[in-house]
């Protein structure tokens, strides 16, 4: 008998990691739309102009490799794939294994701990876990966990700027194939038969750079930015357990001070509390 067909595992992956549906359906929605409507109105080729083409996705490629370091450009189109494939949501795990992790703690001391450092697959939770081993002082490890999550911050927000950077472009370059098209067409007035091309040139590129800025960069940048702050929540839960951890405070102490963060109505309760 054959393997059976598994749709999860197809969507969620056997490892963990998982397709983002929501790209997914955003991407044939979106696409599919205006290609049926475009079909709809008298059919896709009367859309396919590969000068139109060249002149908006060229000249965009060509600004942006202008516009940023190549040593930029490398580390973006690998945080792509977060766009269509994620760990998902990580945040019950981590709660689960600092709260563990504070119970062997408090049962064989910190420094039981030291041997689990290797094993671990977070370099940032390992880091943490290697300065309260360590005997550091939880503010020292608070302020250290913190300056490398502002500085990850702002190697995302690069990736996420140059998408919009090249959303910007896209519509320019649109413009500038609008031009070409219409002073190919004012040169060849006399024929009659070059009007046409030159017009579907100039009409064309302004499509083109609409369609791309519109459906592909500026959603690609919109996401980035999503899931980086999704992924900041989730390290900033992970600060706030370690340093519990490293205070030795109580397991569920650790626990409800890292569902805060995922917990809007617990947040503002522990905020007044500490006003307290």
């Amino acid at each position: 008998m054959g393997e059976v067909f598994d749709i999860k595992a197809a969507f969620y992956g056997r490892t963990g990691i998982y397709m983002d549906m929501a790209t997914l359906i955003g991407i044939v929605s979106a696409f599919g739309l205006v290609g049926l409507a475009v079909f709809m109105g008298g059919g896709l080729l009367f859309f396919f102009n590969l000068q139109a083409f060249l002149i908006v996705v060229g000249g965009t490629l060509g600004a942006t490799l202008i516009h940023y370091p190549v040593r930029d450009l490398l580390p973006v189109f690998r945080r792509l794939m977060r766009v269509f494939f994620s760990s998902g949501d990580t945040g019950d795990a981590s709660v689960d294994k600092l709260t563990a992790m504070a119970h062997k703690a408090r049962r064989d001391g910190v420094l039981s701990l030291e041997k689990m450092i290797p094993g671990e697959t977070d370099p940032f939770l390992a880091e943490g876990l290697q300065l309260a081993v360590d005997g550091v002082d939880p503010a020292i490890i608070r302020e250290i966990m913190l300056s490398g999550l502002e500085a990850s911050g702002e190697r995302h927000e690069a990736g996420a700027e140059i998408f919009a950077t090249m959303g910007s472009y896209a519509p320019a370059l649109g413009m500038v194939g609008t031009l070409i098209g219409l002073i190919q067409m004012l040169q060849n007035l006399h024929d009659p038969d070059a009007i046409g091309p030159g017009m579907a040139v100039a009409l064309l590129t302004t499509f083109y750079g609409a369609l791309l800025s519109n459906l592909v960069f500026l959603p690609l940048a919109g996401k980035l930015r999503a899931l980086d702050r999704q992924e900041a929540r989730e390290k900033q839960m992970l600060v706030d357990g370690l340093v519990s951890l490293a205070r030795g405070e109580h397991p569920r102490v650790l626990a409800w001070r890292m569902r805060a963060h995922r917990q809007p109505s617990l947040k503002t309760v522990a905020g007044k509390s500490d006003e307290k």
